[in-house]
């Protein structure tokens, strides 16, 4: 045990810089947390962990200060390298037999914007396309007008992004431009008798299905199937008259892989081409087609897919092309959030969300508006692997590893909610403090807080989650600043009276007083939190926030990472 007294000596110090004093059941939280295998020896390493605790809570701030310093460039580093890096190499993929290269593709249907659940497959075939020098080929797969109709804007939200996300996009298609290929395929697999045109109404097919008969058309001779399928373009088929179909085997145990739908009538407009197409490939062979004549040699995606990769197969098969070797990843989960482009769309249409970035839902805008760094969402997706699980990501972790990417260089600044004031007696005449903007790193500056003083009473604001736990005769720390009593406090009023006790930090430590941010009367901002429950967390912060530009981060003390959207307004990022 005594191996992890310099990492125990380490969490006690942090968690002394952050509440003045260490508290040992916090510390043992965060030491099983960074070293799991000691769960099990929790009651030998608790007497530990009191005893050092105690010892860091003796000490002066100068002493914890340096103390602090030695360890922080071990375990520091130790925690960042562990939230954003891979934890174990990926694996190699196993180059194509017959295609020469890596070519990686992602298909999104531009119907929404990127989520999570999206960005996996991207980031996994962006890893690998560097990794071997290949090509990341972006493929817009907008061939649905009615039934998941593409969206203008949606083009672009995806392009933004994958460029936040560090993908490096070498090719860009879209299959609304390729119609006239997808044609003279359908009439090639209709010449090879591998297709034919399909006059039945829905209700006729569905039973010819379930019985596992073929329907009347399927035995059309290839001449009338071009002619039909030569109807269907020019317009003397209406919409859902006719559709081709895949010839495959109406035996087949798996009623969705029974001759097969791939190209259909649907005359909606399309935000690119408008009405120009009345014909329109289905999924599975603009897919097959387009893999084939993007020469794809590797496809990662979601195992929901199956199916459609078995349908798939009877394209290549039909035509003598080679597969891309496919590997399938389980699904993507975020604990209490919304990962369905469908449901997002859906809602924000309604006016449930607010738009693509609201915090209540898993898509990249919105991570992006509440400050993650898009190297963080990347090795949180890497460290999933290949596996053909299904995986949750909790939002716990999630902000644990953008904490430790982002804190060193994120200044903090005091915030106060549902504030009450506090009028301070017999207090020095301090006009101002300065305070470090970062508890260690000297480069980001000190900050300035005026002290206000009127007729000799020190006149700040304090946070009403701080004042619910005061009560008179009770010694408080004003962070920075000193120390006073507690004589009064009117919750009717929301005010809270005291008597200055003494300037020194040291008294703090030694008699385990509490400590408080605070905010100057009168003169501190007014601030709004979106939370990620989409609730606005009111308050008032310290004077330096106004200088903040929209995009930066902020560490709100005792509250939690926020990201700046123009003052007053901030996005709650994670603790």
């Amino acid at each position: 045990m005594e191996d992890y007294i310099d990492l125990i000596k380490y969490l006690a110090l942090k968690n002394a810089e952050k509440y003045g004093v260490a508290k040992p059941d916090v510390v043992m939280g965060h030491l099983i947390a960074r070293r799991p295998e000691l769960k099990s020896s929790t009651q030998e390493l608790l007497p530990l962990v009191r005893d050092v605790t105690e010892k860091i809570n003796s000490m002066r701030s100068e002493e914890r200060s340096s103390l602090i310093e030695v360890l922080r460039a071990t375990y520091e580093a130790e925690v960042f390298h562990s939230a954003t890096e891979p934890k174990g190499a990926l694996p190699e993929l196993k180059p194509h037999e017959a295609l020469s290269g890596f070519r990686l593709r992602l298909a999104p249907n531009p119907d929404g914007p990127l989520t999570l659940g999206n960005a996996r497959p991207a980031i996994l075939c962006d890893y690998y396309a560097k990794r071997y020098n290949g090509r990341f080929v972006l493929r817009f797969e907008d061939t649905s007008p009615s039934v998941k109709p593409p969206l203008k804007d949606a083009y672009g939200w995806i392009l933004e992004d994958l460029e936040w996300l560090e993908i490096k996009v070498d090719e860009i298609y879209y299959q609304s431009d390729r119609l006239d290929l997808y044609y003279k395929r359908a009439e090639d697999f209709i010449e090879m008798d591998k297709a034919y045109v399909c006059l039945c109404k829905p209700e006729e097919w569905t039973a010819y299905v379930n019985t596992m008969k073929p329907c009347p058309h399927r035995n059309n001779r290839v001449e009338k199937n071009l002619e039909l399928f030569q109807m269907m373009l020019d317009g003397r088929l209406g919409v859902k008259a006719a559709v081709v179909r895949i010839k495959t085997e109406m035996t087949n145990p798996n009623p969705a892989l029974r001759d097969w739908p791939a190209l259909r009538i649907d005359e909606a407009p399309h935000p690119r081409v408008g009405r120009r197409y009345r014909v329109w490939p289905l999924y599975n062979w603009a897919c097959a087609v387009d893999d084939h004549e993007m020469g794809i040699s590797h496809v990662i995606r979601g195992k929901e897919h199956l199916t459609n990769e078995a349908r798939q197969s009877y394209v290549f098969k039909g035509f003598g092309w080679h597969m891309p070797i496919v590997i399938h990843v389980g699904r993507l989960k975020i604990e209490g959030s919304v990962l369905s482009k469908t449901k997002i769309m859906r809602e924000i249409r309604s006016g449930t969300l607010t738009g693509i970035d609201d915090p209540r839902v898993g898509t990249i805008a919105a991570l992006r508006r509440r400050g993650f760094k898009p190297n963080v969402v990347r090795s949180l997706i890497l460290d999933m692997g290949l596996k053909p699980i299904e995986a949750t990501l909790k939002w716990d972790n999630m902000g644990y590893a953008n904490r430790v990417a982002i804190d060193f260089e994120t200044p903090r600044a005091f915030f106060v909610w549902d504030p009450y004031d506090i009028k301070i007696s017999g207090s020095p005449a301090i006009s101002s403090v300065k305070i470090p903007c970062h508890p260690s790193n000297a480069s980001l500056g000190v900050r300035q807080i005026s002290v206000p003083q009127v007729n000799g009473i020190t006149r700040l604001e304090i946070s009403g989650t701080d004042v619910a736990k005061l009560k008179p005769g009770q010694k408080i720390r004003l962070m920075g600043l000193f120390n006073v009593v507690i004589s009064e406090v009117n919750f009717l009023e929301k005010t809270v009276f005291a008597d200055f006790y003494s300037v020194s930090h040291e008294d703090a430590v030694r008699e385990r007083i509490p400590i408080l941010q605070w905010v100057p009367d009168e003169i501190s901002a007014d601030v709004q939190v979106l939370m990620p429950d989409a609730s606005l967390v009111k308050g008032k912060a310290e004077p330096s926030v106004s200088s903040l530009r929209k995009g930066d981060m902020v560490q709100f003390l005792r509250f939690g990472f926020v990201r700046c959207e123009g003052i007053p307004y901030f996005v709650f990022a994670h603790e």
